[in-house]
């Protein structure tokens, strides 16, 4: 599925009394240009059965008091099964979602911290961070850019 379908998707199917599609479609721009960036359209994100994902907390070694809550997002399952995040747990399975459904997520997941993209299958020391807090910046730019009404473009 193309970016395009993933965003046509989400649009329809976001329950209107959630949000609102119209704001869904504001936001499809942020959402897509962080998709493009990555290599796949969709990733396999750890669930668990209550479709719940799967954090990992990470300490940074010189501030053992600075952490942070991560998802991984890995491009297959046997990246998924060579994973030192991946829990030896039968309530928790490999779920592939699509990357826009990814991003729109990571809005309302507070707890997350960031998304760890696993870029290269069989490299997962490697990847790319998309921290929580820069979408949410650039989602508010880009419903502030949304709501601004259009300059006039006769003026006499």
């Amino acid at each position: 599925m193309t970016l395009d379908d993933q965003i046509t998707d989400l649009i329809q199917n976001t329950p209107s009394h959630l949000i609102n599609p119209e704001a869904v479609a504001a936001i499809a721009p942020v959402l897509k240009a962080i998709g493009v960036q990555l290599k796949y359209s969709q990733y396999y994100i750890l669930q668990n059965l209550e479709q719940s994902w799967v954090m990992t907390a990470l300490s940074n070694r010189t501030q053992p008091n600075a952490r942070k809550n991560v998802v991984y997002a890995y491009p297959t399952l046997q990246d998924v099964a060579a994973s030192q995040s991946t829990i030896k747990d039968p309530q928790v399975m490999a779920l592939p979602v699509p990357v826009i459904n990814i991003l729109f997520q990571l809005l309302a997941m507070k707890p997350i911290d960031s998304l760890i993209f696993c870029e290269t299958p069989g490299q997962l020391g490697q990847g790319i961070e998309v921290r929580r807090q820069d979408l949410e910046a650039l989602v508010q730019s880009q419903l502030a850019q949304a709501q601004t009404p259009p300059a006039p473009t006769d003026i006499a």
